[in-house]
């Protein structure tokens, strides 16, 4: 049967890890915008994969159990790629928890009813949610464990706990990270796995939006201040994520690789600290 891998969000990091894990299997690409799908599949169907597109709007849950459904009817689904999110400087506050807390959870439920044993999938998180001060074992329990639908409901997602998008983003983010520890149980039951990446700053449209959005200044006393100096290519997170999706990490399931270059390492004990 055909393994079919899927893509949610085919920017600059989902093509790159695409390219490296889906050689001979049918790709499947997914955005909220056909236009964004359609360009990022001419791009890899002239590099020789075998490309297919849906939209998807990652809120919806009858959008992504259409998308389950057209994966399905592709062939075996054994990899799942989720690269689709807002960033602080592109959307409020009750839209980033939407998209990028409810929506990721609600695609690692959905897909991990649908994943073939032997699948695996990564989802990308951020560095930001390692920058978020430690929650109480409720609160990381609470955004591990929550059914998808009261996901939102819980009191410390609330606007009056909220402070503004990058409090929205960094909690969202967090979790990412707890939602996929726990879900890798619930895949490990179908023989599949399932990790998290945290990118620092990514030369991507996203982050050029951030490095010239409000936030532009700190983004760039991070990457100044950081161990490696300078901002990581999606090409490198593409090497973390074959490993993770790969023979090679096999023994890799629930956990969240941090690469940001040293940046987290400096924010708290370095001289981020004191600015």
């Amino acid at each position: 049967m055909t393994e079919v891998v899927v893509v949610i969000g085919p920017g600059q990091i989902g093509q790159a890890i695409a390219r490296r894990v889906s050689a001979g299997k049918k790709l499947l690409l997914a955005d909220i915008r056909e236009a964004n799908a359609q360009a990022a599949a001419d791009v890899l169907s002239a590099a020789g994969f075998d490309v297919s597109v849906a939209t998807v709007d990652v809120s919806s849950r009858e959008a992504v159990a259409a998308l389950v459904a057209t994966a399905a009817r592709l062939g075996d689904v054994t990899g799942l790629i989720h690269a689709a999110g807002v960033s602080p400087s592109q959307a409020a506050p009750e839209t980033i928890l939407k998209v990028d807390l409810y929506g990721t959870a609600l695609v690692l439920e959905l897909f991990g009813a649908a994943i073939g044993r032997g699948g695996a999938g990564v989802v990308i998180a951020s560095q930001s949610g390692h920058r978020l001060p430690a929650l109480t074992p409720d609160e990381n329990r609470a955004l591990a464990t929550t059914p998808v639908e009261d996901l939102l409901a819980l009191p410390f997602l609330q606007p009056g706990e909220i402070k503004d998008s990058l409090h929205a983003y960094q909690i969202s983010k967090r979790g990412n990270s707890l939602r996929v520890m726990a879900q890798a149980v619930r895949w490990g039951r179908r023989g599949a796995r399932i990790n998290t990446i945290s990118p620092g700053v990514i030369m991507t449209p996203l982050a050029r939006d951030e490095l010239t959005g409000p936030r532009g200044e700190g983004y760039r006393r991070m990457i100044e201040s950081s161990v490696a100096k300078r901002a990581g290519t999606p090409d490198e997170v593409a090497n973390v994520a074959a490993l993770l999706m790969g023979a090679d990490g096999g023994f890799i399931s629930g956990s969240d690789f941090l690469m940001d270059g040293g940046v987290t390492a400096t924010y708290w004990f370095g001289d981020l600290m004191a600015k």
